[in-house]
């Protein structure tokens, strides 16, 4: 029944928006549909009872072709911007099905005939833990939680009047990034085809109104960024945290920039776990005086995408006396410029297959 409404819910808004378009006659703008199977990779032994059946889903996508107007759109070779809806139905009952809403960039290679898409979205479990009705999700501990999807594959448009063909590979990855315990996650692998309807008989491009130099000198970042979440021991509740980050970048070219970095981790939910341990579970070894603040060094990458950046950074720890997540430590995330000097942050931390927190924040560069 579920599976049922959910297509009936994408036909809706495929013929929806076919008929906005078609009655506005936009350039550059195309739809997709594709239905994909995959299996849930066994990347931890705690989901290993939840992994059953190969889960099924659809991938409704409405994408617009940059004109080149701008010069990142000459830069990245013209790629698409678009908003794509999600299903995923595990095909088991204490798991549930997922629905998501994403935005997504499609970067092109091969003479176009090579896609690769990333998505960041939000996504919906119908079914999430419960301790009372579904103590055996471990995976999904929120009904909420932030999605990301990677896509590659052949794409071939316009092989008959204005449809077009693709096919490839799809990697969708769920975590409420332990905003709420519990929060296993799970990551979906799978094989996806399907058709996409352009707007117009040929896109149009042009040339860039202007050009711009990125400098090209050392520049300096400080950054505030929190949240809540929650430790892995269920019941604890939600706490805050505060992760204050100073950087020096060198843009190397007008992709992008290095990084070097230090930052302090104050987190509250981490500084009531260790006298808990150190009381209720005395075979762990933890001392309850022992220091919950962290402070790390980092080597990232800023990638310019116009107003809006993609930032990833592995980290190591110099100052961890917990020591129970490991040395190491990621990040990725997303920036936005209101300004050259003022952005806002969206970022994921985790400790490899782990997430620790999702952080949202604000910047300076100078």
């Amino acid at each position: 029944m579920n599976r049922l409404l959910s297509l009936r819910f994408i036909i809706c808004n495929l013929f929806f928006l076919v008929a906005c378009f078609s009655a506005i006659g936009q350039e550059n703008w195309s739809a997709s549909l594709q239905t994909y199977q995959g299996a849930i990779l066994p990347h931890s032994e705690n989901i290993a009872h939840l992994i059953t059946n190969k889960p099924t889903g659809f991938l409704f996508s409405v994408n617009h072709k940059v004109d080149g107007s701008k010069e990142w759109h000459h830069t990245y070779r013209f790629p698409e911007v678009g908003f794509s809806f999600h299903t995923q139905n595990n095909h088991n009952e204490t798991l549930g099905d997922l629905y998501g809403l994403y935005a997504h960039y499609n970067f092109y290679f091969l003479n176009r005939r090579l896609q690769f898409r990333v998505g960041q979205g939000v996504s919906y479990a119908t079914n999430p833990f419960d301790k009372e009705t579904n103590f055996r999700n471990v995976a999904y501990g929120s009904k909420f939680m932030p999605s990301t999807y990677f896509m590659l594959g052949y794409d071939q448009p316009r092989i008959w009047q204005n449809i077009g063909i693709n096919a490839g590979l799809l990697f969708v990855h769920h975590s409420n990034a332990t905003i709420k315990a519990p929060n296993t996650s799970t990551n979906t692998l799978g094989v996806n085809v399907g058709l996409t309807y352009h707007f117009s008989d040929e896109d149009q491009t042009g040339k860039a109104n202007s050009y711009v130099d990125y400098p090209q000198q050392i520049r300096y970042n400080l950054l505030f960024r929190t949240g809540v979440n929650e430790s892995h021991i269920i019941g604890m509740g939600q706490k805050p945290f505060y992760h204050i980050t100073a950087i020096v970048e060198k843009p190397l070219n007008n992709y992008g920039a290095a990084q070097l970095g230090a930052e302090v981790f104050l987190s509250n939910s981490l500084k009531e776990l260790i006298p808990f341990l150190a009381t209720s579970f005395p075979e762990e070894g933890m001392d309850k005086n022992t220091d919950w603040k962290r402070v790390g060094v980092f080597v990232g990458y800023e990638w310019y995408l116009n107003k809006l950046t993609a930032e990833g950074n592995i980290g190591y720890y110099v100052h961890d006396e917990y020591k129970k997540n490991g040395s190491l430590y990621q990040r990725l995330g997303l920036r936005y410029y209101v300004t050259p000097n003022v952005f806002g942050v969206m970022s994921l931390k985790t400790h490899f297959a782990k997430a620790e927190a999702f952080e949202v924040g604000v910047g300076y560069k100078l």
